[in-house]
């Protein structure tokens, strides 16, 4: 497949879950493990405290995840599990989470996300970092 039908395959996966649209949610790379995830900063994500909600971050990391696995396994995948660490309070203009595959076998992949914030001149922060396996659920694996 080519690199733009694979990252056109990519976009059209994001666009068809209504929760990400609902946030705003843009795939903005997509390629065999490899993965560039950004959600821009609003009100309506923020927490008490004017931080994004760690919902958002969660969402943000297994979503790259589950993406970046799918990269190597196809697109009928699943998060199995995955673990995160806030590192420190999220501020800024965008969410920026960067999943990349550290290990790929023939039914599950272990994956890594780091999240940023990034501020209205590029500078980023990292906010938050996981780890996570996604599993292949497709009966030809």
């Amino acid at each position: 497949m080519s690199d733009n039908k694979f990252f056109e395959t990519g976009k059209q996966a994001l666009e068809a879950q209504s929760f990400s649209q609902l946030i705003g949610a843009e795939l903005t790379e997509f390629a065999p493990g490899k993965v560039l995830l950004e959600i821009p900063i609003k009100d309506d994500l923020l927490q008490q405290h004017r931080f994004v909600h760690g919902g958002v971050i969660s969402y943000a990391a297994d979503n790259a995840l589950t993406f970046v696995g799918a990269s190597v396994l196809g697109p009928e995948v699943l998060t199995s599990e995955y673990k995160i660490n806030y590192v420190r309070p999220a501020v800024g203009e965008k969410l920026v989470a960067r999943a990349s595959v550290i290990y790929t076998g023939k039914r599950q992949a272990v994956c890594r996300c780091d999240v940023f914030t990034q501020d209205s001149e590029g500078e980023e922060k990292m906010c938050a970092t996981a780890q996570g396996t996604i599993m292949s659920i497709s009966s030809s694996s």
